[in-house]
């Protein structure tokens, strides 16, 4: 397999997906920013909203993306290598480990639902359904790509580029930045 040497102007997985990258980031960081003014505003109410959270949870969530983002680098590790057996593994395990999140955030929502902490309680709680929601869209989206790259590697006739699985990891890479920024901001600074 031949692997084009990267330069600036050519990043992992190709200029498209870097500009949706910050797109998102920048989007994440504007929404972040109103949050923090907000919750600077009504300090008491942000403070007593983050604390019926369930950080926990939101623990091991980060703990969930942290791990199947080193599961997506060791797969492209592997790809570099021709190793197909353990790329499959190891973006198969990443795939779990985004499977976890959703599991374990949809029960959060429930939680969250039950108690009445629904987007009009407050403002607090419009920004966590907000980012949150927005979050968890994303990560759907990155599971359907780590789907279909794991499929398309799987089957021999349809060969995944390097560029596309680059690609698709550094969305999946996105979806943990997103959640290394939220949740501190959510779960732990107010």
């Amino acid at each position: 397999m031949e692997i084009k040497a990267k330069s600036i102007y050519y990043p992992p997985g190709g200029i498209l997906i870097w500009i949706i990258i910050y797109l998102e980031l920048i989007t994440f960081g504007m929404a972040i920013l109103a949050l923090a003014y907000y919750g600077s505003e009504e300090r008491e109410l942000f403070h007593s909203s983050s604390l019926k959270l369930n950080k926990t949870i939101g623990t091991i969530n980060t703990i969930l993306l942290l791990t199947s983002g080193f599961f997506v680098a060791k797969g492209i590790h592997f790809f570099k290598a021709d190793n197909i057996k353990k790329t499959l593994f190891y973006f198969n395990c990443a795939m779990l480990g985004g499977f976890g999140f959703l599991i374990l955030k949809s029960f959060e929502y429930y939680e969250k639902l039950e108690a009445g902490l629904h987007m009009d309680y407050n403002s607090f709680f419009r920004f966590y359904w907000l980012l949150t929601g927005f979050h968890f869209i994303h990560v759907l989206v990155g599971l359907v790509i780590l789907f279909v790259i794991t499929f398309s590697i799987r089957k021999k006739q349809t060969e995944a580029s390097f560029e596309d699985i680059e690609a698709s990891a550094s969305f999946w890479h996105m979806c943990d930045l997103i959640w290394l920024l939220l949740f501190p901001v959510l779960y732990l600074l107010f």
